[in-house]
């Protein structure tokens, strides 16, 4: 495939930021660059399918109102005629959610998803939903109504988690933002092996709700670790969106009103160095990466001094029993009829791992996160903000996320990941560089409620190191 040359796919390098202004300013319409990032979804997503519910009649209705706005003059919204895709288990109105299973191919909601419909309040618009691993289960995209997603810098490799689509989207020029959520790395992982930037913010700060008829609650396992969060390819847009989505609502009895930005911290900020979580192994690259950003930081300003925060095994131990509760096992017992062989066949991995479930550990891993959330916020008093590995090993190899140990493997090398999701604290990726050919990235984990810390930290890392995509596939 060529590469991106001319004008209107220029427009599909800019961020979100910069097209706003762009249309705001007359420089270019709205049209002209939803035009052009359908045009990109027509030559790019064939190669590595990403994005198989385009919007486009809908999009175009919304572009040629978002120009009629602009000619009128007056204030427009922060993200008015940009671009935004969303993962197809966020409800989006007329559109099911199909969280890529057949048996929810006709999941119509009644309404927008809170986020989506911030966003569009925000004057973004939706041109495309992605596609999804079932249900959102597996660290590989593969569902089994759109089949799999391809890795665009090595189909060899997964493109990541459940939210990969979208970060597939992000890294080819398909969008400049886009909607995920974060259970066991799921925003996090996908921007490691595609090399763009996300936020998984704390827990309470972002709405999640679904009007899909019969959709159950989820256990609260599974309330505690995940979250919705935004994702672009660069932290100032991520600062715009997660801006435009965070916020009480009462669809969301979790959803808090706190500030979006906290006290000033104490100068000079101190940032904990994680190399190694729980010193069980990382792979070379993966340590490059995490230093290169420690480097950027020291130069921005920050102290960073290599320590851990405390019983990280323990963090991740934990987010694996608050997600093997009785009531969850019994949920996926119950739903198994209509869950495709690849979706079981992880489970059985996952839960094998996990072990049996029972009602007093189930309990008592709620007791431990609670004591955990107290040394990590002691820890944090001294050193706020703390860089450590996304994933401690490269992306593996697509579709061998099935295969004999490889889900244990997973879950051994997501451990400092999965500890933040137990502890449901905020956390930025960010990309750093390219080794082998594939992307490097870091992540930054900040205090309850201190996103704002994150995304200072991820742009000053972002000033130093630059961004590397959007890409064309390989």
């Amino acid at each position: 495939m060529p590469p991106i040359r001319d004008a209107a796919a220029d427009l599909c390098g800019m961020s979100a930021t910069d097209l706003a202004e762009a249309i705001r300013s007359k420089q270019v319409s709205s049209r002209e660059v939803i035009e052009a990032h359908l045009r990109r979804i027509e030559a790019v997503d064939p190669a590595v399918n990403a994005v198989p519910v385009v919007l486009g009649e809908q999009a175009l209705q919304a572009a040629d109102a978002a120009d009629r706005a602009v000619a009128l003059g007056g204030d427009l919204p922060r993200l008015h005629g940009v671009p935004f895709v969303a993962k197809s288990n966020i409800d989006v109105a007329g559109t099911p959610t199909t969280q890529g299973i057949r048996a929810f191919a006709d999941a119509y909601p009644q309404m927008d998803a809170p986020i989506v419909e911030r966003m569009k309040a925000a004057g973004a618009i939706l041109v495309g939903c992605t596609n999804m691993p079932n249900i959102a289960v597996r660290w590989h995209c593969e569902s089994e109504l759109y089949g799999p997603t391809a890795n665009p810098w090595d189909r060899s490799r997964t493109a990541g988690a459940s939210s990969a689509a979208v970060a597939v989207a992000l890294a080819t020029g398909m969008s400049p933002l886009g909607l995920g959520n974060d259970g066991l790395g799921s925003l996090r992982h996908p921007a490691q092996c595609c090399g763009v930037s996300v936020l998984k913010p704390g827990l309470g700060r972002v709405p999640d709700a679904t009007t899909v008829a019969g959709a159950p609650a989820g256990a609260i396992g599974a309330q505690l670790v995940t979250v919705n969060g935004p994702m672009a390819r660069r932290v100032a847009d991520l600062r715009v969106a997660f801006e435009v989505i965070a916020g009480y609502t009462w669809r969301d009895p979790w959803s808090v009103p706190a500030p979006l930005r906290g006290p000033e911290p104490r100068q000079p900020i101190r940032v904990a160095l994680v190399t190694d979580p729980a010193g069980q192994g990382t792979a070379m690259q993966v340590r490059e990466a995490v230093r290169a950003a420690a480097r950027a930081l020291e130069n921005a300003g920050y102290v960073v001094e290599e320590l851990e925060p405390p019983s990280i095994e323990l963090a991740a131990r934990t987010c694996l029993d608050m997600l093997n509760t009785p009531d969850i096992r019994a949920m996926w017992e119950m739903t198994a009829g209509i869950l495709p062989a690849g979706t079981q066949q992880f489970l059985q991995q996952f839960y094998a791992e996990a072990g049996d479930p029972d009602p007093v550990a189930s309990m008592q891993a709620f007791v431990t996160r609670h004591s955990l959330l107290k040394a990590w916020g002691e820890f944090q008093e001294t050193h706020p903000l703390i860089v450590a590995p996304i994933c401690t090993e490269l992306a593996f190899k697509a579709g061998t996320d099935l295969s004999e140990n490889r889900v244990a493997a997973e879950i051994h090398s997501l451990r400092m990941t999965t500890a933040v999701n137990a502890l449901g604290l905020p956390a930025v990726a960010v990309p750093v560089g390219v080794a082998g050919g594939l992307p490097q990235a870091v992540q930054v984990i900040g205090p309850r409620y201190r996103e704002d810390l994150c995304l200072d930290a991820g742009q000053a890392i972002e000033a130093s190191l630059g961004i590397i995509t959007p890409i064309d596939p390989r």
